[in-house]
């Protein structure tokens, strides 16, 4: 969304000069003589500038042509492996958003990460907490390889569920509840609330001053191959937009809903950060089957690997 200037209108400047001059009179002369120059009158200047014009519309990226239809047929897809999905995807320029309808909240797993990170960078914004240089090099191993005992000892320091109280009144995320087991792993969310924070974090409206927000995104633009946990975190937005440049944070565990594979694709895509997407999905079976069906659902969206 942009901001149209009000039209002006024009104004006319005009500016007319007369000289005069007058001849002094001797002053030893009784009876004063005068004698009056002809007047010399200067050109007429008007000038009359343009009504200033709005900026050119941005357009809508080549990407987003059909990308309902693309999303749906993803969507099928998926189904057809039995993966039940939920897409969010967002234009930042335009203001143009996408999805397959499903807005229901799901379990985040380590995409959580980015609330616990947000809080306590706030926290060091506000002079609340120090971050020591151990603190830092753990903040971005949660981040860039998402380390469990990194996020459990943060979210123990700042008060656990009060951390999602926190981000979602900051964010007005109205669909994400915080863990009723007081873990943090089953905070669940929804695809346009995740959308909606990566926005509201680039644009500062979320409160996270521009230093801290920066922190984020470069480690999640250099998010590794594989989690702490040897787990392989390149699924999704990574591998199905792999001529994009992307900033991401991933999410996954086993079991949810009985034998369902849990698996979360979420992030910033393009070099001028344009581009935001999230993709839930619960699927049965093996976890290298379902990493691949999300990977192909962003390669559906987006053939190319490009938006």
């Amino acid at each position: 969304m942009g901001w149209w200037p009000s039209s002006r209108s024009a104004l006319s400047a005009v500016c007319t000069a007369l000289l005069v001059g007058a001849c002094a009179a001797p002053q030893s002369a009784p009876p004063p003589s005068t004698s009056v120059q002809s007047p010399q009158v200067a050109q007429r200047s008007t000038s009359v500038p343009l009504p200033a014009q709005p900026p050119t519309p941005a357009q809508p990226a080549p990407g987003f042509a059909d990308l309902a239809a693309r999303t749906e047929q993803a969507t099928a897809d998926a189904a057809q492996s039995g993966a039940d999905t939920r897409i969010f995807v967002m234009d930042r320029t335009t203001g143009q958003v996408v999805s397959n309808g499903d807005n229901q909240p799901f379990p985040i797993a380590s995409v959580v990460k980015l609330f616990i990170a947000d809080d306590l960078l706030l926290q060091e914004a506000q002079g609340k907490t120090t971050l020591s240089p151990d603190d830092r090099k753990s903040l971005d191993l949660m981040l860039r390889s998402s380390d469990d005992s990194a996020a459990q000892m943060f979210w123990d320091r700042s008060g656990g569920n009060a951390i999602i109280g926190r981000v979602k009144a900051r964010y007005g995320l109205a669909g994400t509840t915080a863990p009723s087991n007081g873990h943090w792993d089953v905070t669940q969310s929804t695809a346009s609330d995740l959308v909606r924070y990566y926005a509201m974090l680039l644009d500062g409206s979320g409160g996270l001053p521009p230093a801290q927000a920066n922190v984020i995104m470069g480690d999640l633009a250099r998010s590794t191959p594989t989690g702490t946990d040897g787990y392989p975190q390149r699924f999704g937005i990574p591998e199905g937009l792999y001529a994009e440049p992307v900033a991401v944070k991933q999410g996954w565990f086993c079991c949810w809903n009985g034998g369902n594979q849990l698996h979360v694709t979420t992030g910033v895509i393009g070099p001028d950060r344009r581009y935001l997407m999230a993709i839930g999905s619960l699927e049965p079976g093996s976890d290298s089957a379902a990493r691949a069906t999300m990977t192909q659902v962003v390669k559906t969206m987006f053939p190319g690997g490009r938006i």
